[in-house]
């Protein structure tokens, strides 16, 4: 269904679109970052939040993170403090690069068994929980891009043919 190849092109332009985005939300004050802007999770930071978060709960499923100790509403406040939160985000960033760059065709078929949020076990395509991880992302990136410019910031470009060799 999916190659490893994909996948790394993929941990690439997360990197890219992350560094873009946080980039564009380093030009707003704290508190702009934090005003509810009537997205899913009202603001900018706690999108940023609950995409990281969401990013160490299911690399503790696909690679060998450690699970973050909060579930979907504890998400948006797990990381309170903007330079640690961005901090975390490039470290993570790379770190998804190293996994995919170590990945197989065999990592990406069959199933994945974990466990839910709420604790129920669930059996998946190994595929499509991998594809879920970017396309989560993405999803999110484009409220927090909304939000972005509608505050008045600025972000780049966020089309893949457009990447920075840079990124490669």
């Amino acid at each position: 269904m999916i190659k490893p190849g994909y996948l790394q092109h993929m941990a690439r332009y997360n990197r890219w679109q992350n560094d873009n985005l946080y980039t564009a939300a380093d030009t707003l004050s704290e508190a702009e970052r934090r005003q509810d802007r009537g997205s899913f999770f009202k603001s900018i930071h706690a999108t940023f939040s609950h995409i990281l978060w969401a990013d160490q709960t299911w690399m503790s499923r696909l690679g060998d993170w450690e699970a973050p100790k909060t579930d979907i509403p504890g998400s948006t406040t797990l990381y309170n403090d903007w330079a640690e939160l961005r901090s975390l985000r490039i470290a993570a960033d790379f770190r998804f690069i190293r996994w995919a760059d170590e990945l197989s065709q065999s990592d990406a078929d069959g199933d994945l068994i974990y466990f839910s949020t709420s604790g129920e076990q669930q059996t998946r395509k190994r595929a499509i929980c991998l594809m879920q991880v970017f396309n989560h992302q993405t999803h999110h990136r484009g409220q927090i891009h909304a939000m972005l410019t509608a505050a008045g910031a600025k972000p780049d470009d966020t089309d893949i043919q457009f990447m920075p060799e840079a990124y490669f």
